[in-house]
């Protein structure tokens, strides 16, 4: 059974994403307890979703966030431009001049290298998207009257505030109102809840949200921390995914959320910081379908891989409404995302289709 998608022709978008998107700063090769120079992108979980699909697959995509009204804010819109993703719904806040009342949210990255793992850093109190609010934003005309064929959020954004939460779900629930798809990337963060009532409300908020989502992303943890999922053996840790736990509970999700229509993750194994063991698998219509894998895959910059997968996996699905296709567009733009720097995709749609087509990295002239 595929999915129930809109014709693109009565819609302007093919997905649209609601995420904070923050200012990165990447030290390069270095440390950021040690850098003298940064370079800045933009990024975010939900975002880079948006604009996987925008730059990469070619897609009409749109962005739903909010920034102070100040410099940072103005450049972290220059880079949502360059990415061509739509900016039309944007939402800005007056800037009191220091960030007391708003502020944007800068995230410092640095990579890892072999034994030394990545590090982040955000700092993102008090940011104009973590005080987004129900009513901020009209669902009507962007689901009734533009239309859109898929939404994409997930569960950085409603970990922000109370408010953001309540906005996830006024927005799920407009999606499917009009017949929108919903996708949901779980990515539980714990330092992220921790001040707003931990593990606990993270389920609470989580399991409200899963109600109306129609294709559900996450792994072994994220079912466990955020829908309260668990499995006899699991072991947490476990340098990757066992794909036979988290076939067993995907099994039990789909039976207390009927309404998912399909469940996805990627699957890690890490050896070190930069070789990683990857691949992806996907449930739909009660069967499962993995991806090729890319064993012992050399990475540069790991950060983004799983929303490009995710984006990746939006692509199929829209573009061949077929599970099998969807989760190997889905590894292979995750895989190569991770080759270049950055929180967003480089990669060109010829590139994964290469990659899915079993391609090799052979110099192209």
């Amino acid at each position: 059974m595929s999915l129930s998608l809109k014709p693109a022709d009565t819609c302007e978008y093919d997905c649209v994403s609601l995420g904070e998107v923050m200012l990165r700063l990447d030290p390069g090769e270095g440390r950021v307890h040690t850098a003298r120079n940064f370079a800045a992108w933009e990024g975010g979980g939900e975002y880079n979703v948006a604009r996987g699909l925008r730059r990469c697959f070619g897609l009409r995509t749109a962005v739903v966030t909010a920034f102070a009204d100040n410099p940072v804010g103005r450049l972290i819109e220059d880079f949502i431009l360059q990415g061509g993703v739509d900016t039309r719904h944007l939402v800005w806040r007056n800037y009191d001049g220091i960030g007391r009342s708003v502020r944007n949210g800068l995230n410092f990255t640095e990579r890892g290298f072999g034994i030394r793992g990545a590090v982040g850093c955000p700092d993102r109190g008090n940011t104009a998207a973590s005080q987004m609010k129900p009513g901020d934003i009209d669902w009507e005309k962007i689901f009734g009257q533009q239309g859109s064929r898929w939404f994409h959020t997930g569960g950085i954004f409603a970990a922000l505030s109370e408010t953001t939460a309540e906005l996830t779900i006024e927005a799920c629930k407009a999606a499917k109102k009009h017949g929108t798809v919903v996708s949901y990337d779980l990515n539980y963060r714990p330092s992220l809840w921790k001040s707003i009532g931990g593990q606990a409300k993270a389920r609470e908020v989580n399991r409200e949200i899963a109600q109306y989502v129609d294709v559900m992303i996450g792994n072994e943890e994220d079912f466990t921390a955020c829908l309260g999922f668990e499995v006899e053996g699991m072991d947490e840790n476990i340098r990757g995914v066992d794909v036979g736990n988290f076939k067993k509970m995907i099994s039990r999700a789909v039976q207390e959320f009927p309404n998912f229509q399909a469940t996805a993750t990627t699957l890690r194994e890490v050896h070190t910081a930069t070789v990683n063991d990857w691949a992806a698998i996907c449930w739909h219509d009660g069967e499962f379908h993995e991806s090729q894998h890319y064993d012992r895959l050399e990475i540069l910059d790991r950060v983004g891989g799983g929303d490009s997968f995710a984006s990746g996996l939006v692509y199929g699905f829209l573009t061949f409404n077929d599970a099998r296709a969807a989760v190997e567009y889905g590894a292979a733009h995750g895989a190569l995302a991770m080759t270049t720097p950055g929180d967003t995709s480089m990669a060109s749609l010829d590139e994964v289709k290469k990659v899915v087509g079993g391609g090799g990295a052979r110099v192209v002239r």
